[in-house]
């Protein structure tokens, strides 16, 4: 069965987190809520959730790794060298690494974006100094997926669980996300 863990520091962005958890869930795929310290996080704007468990060294072995973004969330995971650790040892296995908004700030860190495409929220790709920055909404690179921000957070879920072989036209439709992209929004 696929492994999804999404990383949760202090601040970590709700939009970014929640509905990517949403749709892999949905789509009946394993998406656990991965904590770096307390199982209690609070988002960028006050919204505290209960993770499934403490970051540990089985993180290396799923099969994807997602990191939101937000501040300080993205921050605070960048300055966490376990997680750090723990995300090269995973890269190091081709697991797919996933990076939102701020975070790619993190793959910068652990050094996955060199030779890489990616995409970032606006701005950053001024502070990041390797990879080959792209305006696009989801830039798949390899095993790197990196989005844009909270409002490319669909096209960001859906491109994962569409990485992990699942069809995602029903839930799409039923989402009305087909209708958004009907209508070029």
């Amino acid at each position: 069965m696929t492994k999804v863990g999404i990383i949760l520091a202090n601040g970590f962005e709700e939009i970014e987190a929640i509905t990517t958890i949403d749709i892999l869930r949905r789509l009946d795929i394993n998406c656990e809520m991965i904590s770096l310290n307390s199982l209690e996080v609070t988002g960028s704007h006050g919204i505290k959730v209960i993770c499934d468990k403490k970051l540990d060294g089985s993180i290396a072995d799923y099969d994807v790794i997602i990191l939101p973004g937000g501040l300080p969330g993205a921050t605070n995971l960048k300055e966490d060298e376990y997680l750090i650790s723990l995300i090269q040892k995973a890269n190091n296995k081709n697991k797919y690494i996933c990076a939102i908004c701020a975070a790619p700030i993190v793959l910068e860190k652990a050094g996955l974006l060199k030779n890489k495409e990616y995409t970032s929220y606006p701005g950053y790709d001024n502070e990041l100094k390797s990879g080959v920055y792209k305006e696009d909404i989801v830039v798949v690179s390899e095993n790197i997926i990196t989005s844009r921000g909270p409002a490319t957070s669909f096209e960001f879920a859906y491109k994962i669980a569409q990485i992990l072989q699942k069809d995602t036209s029903a839930l799409e439709k039923g989402m009305l996300y087909n209708f958004l992209k009907e209508k070029g929004v």
